[in-house]
C-alpha cells in the first residue's frame, strides 16, 4: 500500500462518508486530498481541522484541501463520495484530475457504479459499500455515529491488486470491512435497506422509531420485496447486513420480514445518528434527495423486466411532495403508504 505524498488519495466529497474516510485515513499518516464544494468547509479542513464526534471516535485531523475549482494536479486513487445524484456533474469536475493508469471507488448509496463505468471503464471502476451512521453537521465537523459493514469489491467479481490496496485503507475506518466477489449483491441490499430508510424519511420520527410502528409493517414488507424482486431479475443475489434479511423480502416470509424489522430496529437504536441522511436532506438542510438516482432507478428497471413498483413510485411521489413543500413530514405518510401496497 502506498503512502507516499507523491501519491495521495484524491477523496472527491468532504461530507458523511468522504470526511470520515479522510480523516481516517490521514490519521494513519496516508497522504490525502479532500475536495468539496462547500467553501467553508475547505477552510476548516486547511484550518483547524476536520472534526470527527461522536460515540465511535472524537479527533481532529487538519486535511489538505480545495473546491473543485482550486484543486490542481492528477491522481491514481479517487475516492468519489458525493450524493448519488450529484455523481453526473462530479465526473466531469474530476476526471481531468484522473491519471491515465487511475481508478474511481464509488464510496456512494445506489448503483453508480454503472454509471462510472460507463465514463471511464469497468476496470478503471472499483466498488464499495459502506454503511456506518455519519451526518455532516457543518463547516468542519462530522457525526460518527456508529460502526457497520463495508465491503469493496471489483465490479467482475476478481481480485486484484488494486482491491487488497483499498481493502487495506478502508480497514483503518472499518477493522471488520471486507474484500467481496459480489459487490453487486451489497449494493442491492443496501438499496432494499435504503428503500426502508426513505419510507422513515416521510416522517419526522428516528429511523428506529418509525421502523417500529407495528400498523406500518406492510410499507416496509412492500418495499423491500419490490426492491429484491428487481434485484433478482437482474441476477443479483443480494447480501444481508445489519439485521436486512433479502431471502425473507425476496420470498415474502412475513415472519422472516418481521424478524429482519426487529434486528433493524435494534442496530438503529445503538447509534448517535438518529435519523437517515434523507430525513437530514429533507428537514435540515432543505434540499433534494437521491431519491431519483436511488429509488427513481428502480422504477426504470421495473419498467425494462415489465415489472410494477407501486409502493416505490408512490414512495418517490410523496418524497418529491416534501421536496417541493406540498406535504410535511408526517406519520400519516405512511398511511398512505399503506393504500399502495401489495
Amino acid at each position: 500500500m502506498s503512502d507516499s505524498a507523491e501519491d495521495p488519495i484524491l477523496i472527491w466529497g468532504a461530507g458523511a462518508i468522504g470526511g470520515i474516510l479522510g480523516a481516517y485515513f490521514a490519521r494513519a499518516g496516508q497522504s490525502v486530498h479532500m475536495v468539496d464544494v462547500v467553501e467553508d468547509h475547505v477552510a476548516s479542513m486547511r484550518g483547524e481541522g476536520l472534526s470527527i464526534e461522536g460515540p465511535v471516535e472524537a479527533f481532529q485531523q487538519r486535511l489538505t484541501a480545495d473546491t473543485p475549482a482550486s484543486l490542481q494536479g492528477q491522481f491514481r486513487r479517487v475516492v468519489l463520495a458525493v450524493k448519488a445524484h450529484h455523481t453526473a456533474s462530479a465526473l466531469d469536475q474530476l476526471l481531468p484530475h484522473l491519471q491515465d493508469d487511475g481508478f474511481v471507488v464509488s464510496a456512494q448509496n445506489g448503483l453508480n457504479e454503472k454509471l462510472i463505468a460507463g465514463r471511464i471503464g469497468q476496470e478503471r471502476t472499483l466498488g464499495c459499500f459502506v454503511n456506518f451512521g455519519a451526518d455532516w453537521l457543518g463547516p468542519g465537523r462530522i457525526l460518527y455515529g456508529n460502526r457497520a459493514a463495508v465491503a469493496l469489491g471489483e465490479l467482475d467479481g476478481s481480485g486484484s491488486e488494486r482491491l487488497k490496496e483499498m481493502h487495506t485503507l478502508f480497514r483503518l475506518v472499518e477493522p471488520d470491512g471486507v474484500m467481496t466477489d459480489n459487490i453487486w449483491g451489497y449494493l442491492w441490499g443496501k438499496l432494499g435497506y435504503g428503500a426502508l430508510l426513505f419510507a422513515t424519511a416521510l416522517t419526522p420520527e428516528s429511523m428506529a422509531d418509525a421502523m417500529d410502528s407495528a400498523k406500518h409493517r406492510d410499507v416496509y414488507a412492500s418495499l423491500g420485496s419490490e426492491v429484491m424482486r428487481l434485484a433478482a431479475v437482474e441476477g443479483v443475489e443480494p447480501i444481508g447486513f445489519n439485521g436486512f434479511d433479502p431471502v425473507a423480502f425476496a420470498t415474502g416470509d412475513r415472519a422472516g420480514i418481521g424478524k429482519s424489522l426487529n434486528a433493524m430496529v435494534t442496530h438503529n437504536r445503538q447509534t448517535a445518528k438518529t435519523h437517515s441522511g434523507i430525513y437530514r436532506d429533507l428537514a435540515v438542510r432543505k434540499r433534494k434527495t437521491e431519491v431519483d438516482a436511488q429509488m427513481g432507478v428502480m422504477i426504470d428497471i421495473g419498467h425494462r423486466h415489465g415489472i410494477p413498483t407501486p409502493a416505490i413510485g408512490r414512495l418517490c411521489e410523496l418524497i418529491h411532495d416534501i421536496e417541493n413543500a406540498r406535504r410535511e413530514q408526517s406519520m400519516t405518510l405512511l398511511d398512505e403508504m399503506l393504500k399502495s401496497c401489495n
